[in-house]
């Protein structure tokens, strides 16, 4: 077969799940088996025991992971966030993309295969269930290819039925980083009945799961998910990916026993085809790199148990970039790659400093609407101010307000002796601030109240406007 056969570029006007007849075209992939295969199933391992025990785990008292969006309180490592911390979320959600940015310029889609979730339950959940219920690749093909009798009516109902009650757990664990390990226990002791919107939001997305991993599949990293079209521009000939080394590949033909390959101008592919069978998205690594290849390294370890048979060194389908394989270059940090680290460096630092100069009180005080300052005989001048507090730590705290700028200011709350905010929640009141009338300089003073602890630590600051009479 020529050269030129394997330079035709036709491969990239279709995908593997849809035929000429523009139909859903299935994929069975084959069992994959070898070293790297076994790397990603510990991996996976670790990931889905840390993904179920998430919402259980405690830092301080508080979950591992919480995404509270109707309460807007959002947990991260036991940290917890506010609206108030908004910004916060939002550097963070920038670092992670310029992480992922880095990641992907330097070593592919290698996060699809290895580490993303859906990668993990597909392949690694509902796969290899598949193919405990209904064997391997030429096994499933033989059952969608029967007709529908008893045999296949019982195999599919047993199959669904078990898929959809791990769609319906995976719903539940999901339900618990949104609102908490507490409430969905609370919502299964009371019962469907109490809960009603929330039991259907999680039938809903127990359907969805079950749709995705049932019958959507690989078409969720092709078709939706958009990392895969940004290797477009973030990859380069750099870029370690997931390749066939051509140059010691071709020309490929069938293996004949004996044969001197190198003699006769053969590579070492020998057209097996195992690459193809073992792809969980039904594509050609020996065509290069491609939209559809999400790292899974199903094909490495398909191609390395050919090259051990046929005694050939492994690596014919490796890890490597373009300018690896083309010109045997090392890998290099490259000018982008550089920039691209600089720039994470940076959002990291800031982070870090962000997260270490937060506050642990919130406040947010006001003049109450309607209020006028008073004059009282003495020459004090008083005005009211509204004030609703949020402790952010992980502890109660008591505390006292002071005013920065003025020693002789009297700062007290209405009707309580001391101030206490409860974990997590508001403090909330009347807040009376005096001072001497003699001590304004201004009509419209600025003053800086300090929130202090009982030991005198700064537990957080605000400035608030202090009207008052015209000196002269």
């Amino acid at each position: 077969m020529s050269k030129e056969t394997y330079d035709d570029e036709a491969f990239r006007d279709s995908v593997g799940f849809i035929d000429e007849s523009g139909k859903r075209n299935f994929i069975y992939p084959k069992k994959p088996k070898g070293d790297f295969t076994k790397y990603r199933t510990w991996l996976s391992w670790g990931l889905l025991a840390l993904l179920f025990a998430g919402p259980f785990i405690r830092i301080d008292g508080q979950p591992f992971l919480l995404l509270n969006v109707l309460e807007r309180k959002f947990v991260i490592l036991g940290q917890v966030f506010w609206p108030q911390d908004f910004y916060l979320l939002v550097i963070l959600l920038i670092t992670s993309v310029i992480f992922v940015i880095v990641f992907t310029a330097a070593f592919g889609r290698i996060f699809c295969g290895w580490v993303c979730p859906q990668t993990i339950f597909l392949e690694m959940v509902f796969r290899k269930l598949e193919y405990w219920l209904d064997g391997d690749r030429g096994q499933q093909m033989r059952i969608a290819n029967m007709p529908w009798n008893a045999e296949k009516i019982r195999r599919r109902m047993v199959k669904w039925s078990i898929f959809f009650v791990l769609s319906f757990a995976i719903a539940n664990v999901f339900l618990m980083y949104l609102v908490g390990s507490e409430k969905v226990f609370q919502m299964v002791s009371d019962g469907p009945g109490a809960h009603m919107g929330n039991f259907t939001a999680l039938l809903i997305f127990s359907a969805v799961f079950f749709g995705v991993f049932a019958w959507f599949r690989e078409q969720a990293c092709i078709v939706v998910c958009p990392y895969g079209r940004l290797q477009g521009v973030l990859l380069d000939r750099n870029s370690i990916v997931i390749a066939y080394d051509k140059v010691r590949g071709e020309l490929r033909s069938r293996f004949r026993k004996n044969e001197d390959r190198e003699a006769v101008g053969k590579g070492d592919c020998i057209d097996c085809k195992q690459c193809v069978h073992v792809c969980p998205t039904g594509i050609d690594i020996r065509n290069g790199t491609q939209l559809e290849c999400v790292n899974c390294t199903a094909c490495i370890d398909a191609c390395d148990d050919i090259m051990d048979k046929i005694n050939k060194p492994r690596g014919l389908i490796r890890y490597a970039s373009e300018n690896q394989i083309s010109k045997s270059e090392k890998p290099r940090f490259t000018t982008r790659l550089k920039l691209y680290t600089t720039v994470l460096s940076v959002l990291l630092i800031v982070m870090g400093g962000l997260l270490f100069a937060r506050s642990t009180m919130q406040a947010n005080i006001l003049r109450l609407p309607g209020s006028n300052y008073k004059v009282d005989a003495e020459g004090m001048v008083t005005n009211l101010y509204q004030f609703k507090i949020l402790n952010k730590s992980n502890e109660v705290q008591n505390f006292t307000i002071v005013a920065e700028d003025f020693d002789d200011a009297v700062v007290k709350p209405a009707g309580k002796a001391e101030l206490s905010a409860e974990i997590q929640t508001f403090a909330e009141g009347i807040l009376i601030i005096s001072i001497p009338k003699e001590s304004l300089e201004s009509s419209r003073e600025t003053i800086t109240l300090l929130i202090r602890s009982d030991d005198g630590t700064i537990l957080g600051k605000t400035k608030v406007g202090f009207p008052g009479p015209l000196n002269r």
